[in-house]
């Protein structure tokens, strides 16, 4: 194990590090069986709703796990502390659950799996761990019972962040979206916009893709018209208070979008009198980015050229993508981070993102 590797732990156990993205295991049908009221334990069941509709992480996407991860003994919150709360010596992990509740059409299936969701994560892992803290599952297809979701929990501390994919029914920027996001200003979450798709779409802007790796690296596309979608219908000025975290979403991309949006919007701004600050600005000061899976270069120059490009030092939060395979070891820092900044980074950042955290 190299220099790099070894350096990780004793760094984050000693800063307390809050890692922004941690993935549960995805509940199955059976999991979440006790969650649902007995309308809709009868709807799953008698439908067959199943592992596979509930989730778009299956268990057959082997390669994306760390192997020495999966072979720790034990499951769930027992082995989320085997494997990263206690090695990593984390202060808070955040759990994104990530399921193909997104894609659901029926409306009120998609809000009841939402609450059983939500209440699953609640009981199953937040109530085990003190360190645990999680994001919202909302049905963005049903904004109203987004809200009522949202004002469920407001009171519940644990819950940080309110979560969505970056490809799903329209751009997130639109207004029939804007009373979930005044309900997570108003309580303080943060919204959560993670990689993957609702498949609403081709997630490329050629059409539907060949391979796995296509769809992987196409995920940029998503998360650049999301920010594109964000600034132009204004919803950065019109919520001034809410940070927008870009889960899995990559760094490098990000520079030259701003420099590209604030030079478009100088001639065309009449369009959009209502942004009235250059774009680089706002996304600056709203947008935030988990650094797994880390896509700037090794050397340490060409990484310091990345993050003055950036010109926020705000912008980046620590995530390991726990448990998929982005860093091996514990080398969970992406190598050449600026030591001036890691404090920032796994600390910090987090901090000032979610408010809904204590320090």
């Amino acid at each position: 194990m190299d220099t790099a590797v070894t350096q990780q732990r004793p760094v984050l156990s000693q800063l307390g590090a809050i890692d922004c993205d941690v993935h549960p295991d995805a509940p199955g049908r059976d999991d979440l069986l006790p969650y649902f009221d007995d309308y809709w334990r009868e709807i799953v069941t008698t439908r067959d709703v199943d592992r596979l509709e509930l989730t778009n992480f299956p268990t057959r996407t082997k390669p994306f796990f760390r192997e020495d991860w999966k072979a720790t003994e034990g499951k769930g919150v027992e082995k989320l502390r085997k494997n990263l709360l206690d090695p990593y010596g984390l202060k808070y992990a955040i759990l994104n659950c990530i399921t193909a509740v997104h894609a659901i059409y029926d409306p009120y299936l998609a809000t009841a799996v939402c609450r059983a969701t939500n209440d699953w994560l609640k009981t199953e892992w937040l109530d085990r761990d003190p360190r645990l803290r999680a994001s919202l599952v909302l049905p963005m297809q049903n904004p109203e019972a987004a809200v009522e979701e949202i004002e469920r929990f407001a009171d519940d501390k644990r819950f940080v962040q309110v979560l969505t994919l970056c490809m799903g029914e329209m751009p997130l920027g639109r207004r029939i979206y804007w009373p979930v996001y005044e309900a997570a200003q108003r309580h303080g979450f943060a919204l959560g916009v993670h990689a993957g798709s609702a498949y609403r779409h081709a997630p490329s802007q050629s059409g539907f893709l060949s391979y796995l790796a296509e769809d992987y690296a196409h995920q940029v596309q998503g998360f650049a018209a999301q920010v594109g979608s964000f600034v132009s219908e204004g919803v950065l000025g019109k919520f001034p208070d809410m940070k927008i975290v870009l889960i899995e979403s990559g760094v490098s991309w990000l520079p030259g979008q701003m420099w590209r949006m604030s030079k478009d919007w100088r001639g065309a701004r009449i369009e959009i009198p209502w942004v009235k600050e250059p774009p680089s600005a706002l996304v600056r000061r709203q947008i935030r980015m988990t650094t797994q899976p880390f896509d700037a270069p090794r050397d340490p120059a060409e990484l310091e050229r990345i993050i003055e490009h950036l010109d926020c030092d705000d912008m980046l939060l620590f995530s390991t993508d726990y448990p998929h395979a982005q860093f091996e070891g514990d080398a969970a820092i992406p190598a050449g981070f600026p030591e001036r900044l890691i404090d920032r980074l796994v600390r910090q950042n987090a901090l000032a993102t979610y408010s809904r955290l204590e320090d």
